[in-house]
């Protein structure tokens, strides 16, 4: 009878507890963390609602599923939506690297203005749905979990009334984070992302550190103007993007302390790197049964994620001849035509499955494109890694994983077969590359709760507290003058000259009269 009562007062705190929860997501590696935070969520018994358009490329909305998803139509298409996301890739990867400084910034513009046409094509798909909001609106979402890579999520919350977290790997140069959520970077020793500077920078990383983050800020402005407008006629009142993203209660920043250099952070900005991590499953028995069959030598494990779809035939064989020179054996996540040099120590899979691998006692190390979900599962397992960076923050993250003293990082444009078994035979008979792994490792695990329950904690709390407002700065209240003390600064330098200008004005009104009264002097005599 007893228990009888307990499992009825844990059904009444379920019911008591649980809350409407709206997900605004983005496509690729961000849509995984998301599912890992949904999941748990759901777990804790709240409703997730996930809306969605009808041309995305990762989320399954008609599975079965226990979240609830609002599907809205786009005026265009998921192939056209893949065709400016291998555009994207293409270039980054292929041309980029090739071009001067200013070429490839103005042609990152023009992708860009692409996307933006895209994301506006998807706000109004939303925003301007009068049945969907209106059946929003009736839901009484608790509060609005966004990834704002992915525009227009503030502005939804807004628009419905209620507080909104932020979850995100970072911005360019951090300019959301510092010029809408008031973050302080210094840039003498936070280097700015994707400028693939350590925080240990000599006077020219400074000085080009400086000039990327004005760069970027001047670049993000001009961009964010298109939108303000948009912004400011959706809401019926005139505001601008950056204050609407500023509203943002919590930013929950997928990275921490193992990844990034030490740096200031205010409150509501909160690190939950890792938080899809999880400890290994057993291996599939064929791929177990190939995994043994390596003996002492073990396995190498290789993914350049899930958006790289292909390799030119010069650099599959290149690589695959490199993977055949070494003992060990190789698991390579591949899904173009194979490889003429590949050797008998190499397998192929269209898929792998990474944490699994990554956990098994036998991997030696890891093959990576640099992507953060993919580097973390790396530092939560302990495991060495080799970069062959893309795009996007993927250099970067390298950067920071050498930094670390974990990595050996590749150009993947100059990349040659016995680059990469030199850098093979470093990482793995150089123990020093296991050993900090590992020390990193231990770092990710000696959390007080792990970087999910964290992550999830805050969205609570947003929901309890109907926000959490007392964790923003009174930086955004203030304009970028006064930010800077630029009004103080100019009435000290003012009373600075006005003391300056009343001494040399008392110094040559005394000189005068000492030069009158010595001709006085002299007359007289």
């Amino acid at each position: 009878m007893q228990l009888s009562h307990l499992f009825a007062v844990f059904l009444f705190l379920q019911r008591v507890t649980s809350e409407n929860v709206l997900i605004w997501p983005a496509e690729g590696s961000h849509w995984i963390n998301l599912k890992s935070i949904i999941e748990e969520l759901i777990e804790r018994g709240h409703n997730v609602t996930v809306v969605i358009h009808t041309a995305t490329l990762f989320v399954n909305y008609s599975e079965p599923s226990s979240m609830k998803f609002e599907v809205f139509h786009v005026p265009f298409t998921s192939e056209t939506y893949n065709v400016f996301m291998m555009n994207l890739l293409a270039f980054w990867i292929y041309e980029k690297p090739l071009l001067s400084y200013w070429a490839s910034y103005r042609k990152m513009l023009l992708i860009l203005a692409t996307g933006a046409k895209l994301n506006r094509q998807i706000c109004d798909g939303i925003i301007k749905n009068h049945k969907l909001m209106q059946k929003l609106q009736e839901a009484k979402f608790k509060v609005l979990l966004a990834d704002p890579v992915h525009f227009c999520g503030d502005l939804l919350a807004v628009k419905l009334g209620i507080p909104f977290v932020f979850t995100l790997r970072f911005s360019p140069g951090f300019a959301m984070e510092r010029l809408c959520g008031q973050m302080p970077a210094p840039p003498s020793y936070v280097p700015a992302v994707m400028s693939e500077f350590s925080d240990k920078m000599t006077f020219t990383e400074r000085f080009q550190n400086i000039f990327y983050l004005l760069m970027l800020d001047w670049t993000s402005m001009q961009f964010w103007s298109q939108w303000d407008s948009y912004y400011s006629e959706a809401l019926g009142e005139p505001t601008t993007f950056c204050e609407i993203m500023g509203k943002a209660d919590i930013w929950l920043i997928r990275t921490y302390w193992d990844f990034e250099f030490p740096r200031p952070l205010l409150p509501n900005f909160i690190f939950v790197g890792g938080l899809h991590c999880r400890p290994a499953n057993p291996l599939p028995p064929e791929m177990e049964e190939f995994v043994q069959s390596s003996g002492e030598h073990g396995i190498v494990v290789f993914s350049l994620g899930a958006t790289v779809k292909n390799l030119t035939a010069e650099k599959a064989n290149l690589i695959a001849e490199a993977l055949g020179q070494i003992p060990q054996k190789v698991l390579w996540r591949y899904t173009g035509e194979r490889p003429k040099t590949l050797a008998s120590n190499t397998k192929l899979y269209e898929w792998l499955p990474q944490n699994d691998l990554l956990g098994h006692p036998k991997t030696r190390v890891f093959i990576t494109h640099g992507g953060t979900n993919g580097i973390y599962e790396a530092i939560y397992h302990g495991v060495p890694m080799i970069g062959i960076p893309l795009f996007a923050d993927q250099p970067d993250n390298m950067v920071h994983m050498k930094a670390k003293g974990v990595a050996v990082a590749l150009n993947f444009i100059t990349l040659k077969s016995q680059d990469l078994v030199d850098a093979l035979n470093a990482v793995i008979n150089d123990s020093r590359y296991k050993e900090n792994a590992v020390k990193l490792s231990k770092i990710q695990r000696d959390q007080p709760i792990s970087p999910l329950e964290r992550a999830v904690f805050w969205i609570e709390f947003v929901m309890r507290h109907g926000g959490a407002k007392h964790l923003r700065p009174a930086a955004h209240s203030l304009t970028w003058y006064q930010y800077h003390c630029l009004d103080v600064i100019a009435l000290l330098c003012a009373c600075l000259a006005a003391i300056v200008f009343a001494l040399t004005k008392c110094c040559t009104s005394c000189c005068r009269k000492c030069r009158v009264l010595r001709g006085k002097k002299n007359k007289t005599e």
